[in-house]
């Protein structure tokens, strides 16, 4: 068995569509970065990646990559399950956490949840995922951006 620990961040700007755990979330303000900058999603591929030493996610989906400007995360994320499997892996649980002080995510962490289970073909019963604030400190506090870490279980088939 081996553990993989993920983080990611990216600026909220305005004009972009907010997009967490593959659920398109309302609100004023998206994400940016080059794919549709997932911060949720990317953090739980960069620690199924950690966790099979398999690299992190910019080896295996750079920026920059014409071929990948806008794709979806849960694509990434399919690819990376992909990834596992190849190298004989299979997931155990996934714990994962959004830090934003906006919007409030409660309503839509089950759709993330089913997103993950059905793009990683796991259970449902395998993924958690939460949502915190930072208490107004830092550049989450201020709205600037939002984090996400993720910690991931996963075994030999």
């Amino acid at each position: 068995m081996r553990v993989g620990i993920g983080f990611d961040t990216h600026p909220l700007i305005p004009g972009r569509r907010l997009v967490l755990g593959g659920v398109g979330i309302l609100f004023h303000r998206g994400l940016s970065g080059w794919s549709d900058a997932d911060a949720l999603l990317h953090a739980i591929i960069d620690a199924l990646l950690g966790a099979a030493a398999l690299g992190d996610i910019g080896q295996h989906f750079p920026p920059g990559d014409t071929g990948l400007n806008g794709i979806s995360s849960v694509e990434l994320l399919k690819r990376t399950a992909s990834l596992l499997a190849d190298s004989n892996w299979q997931i155990v649980n996934i714990d994962a956490t959004i830090v934003t002080e906006a919007p409030k995510l409660q309503d839509y962490e089950m759709d993330m949840r089913k997103n993950i289970g059905s793009a990683l073909n796991i259970k449902i019963e395998q993924v958690s995922v939460k949502a915190k604030t930072s208490a107004k400190m830092g550049f989450i506090g201020r709205g600037e951006g939002v984090a996400s870490h993720a910690v991931v279980l996963i075994d030999s088939r």
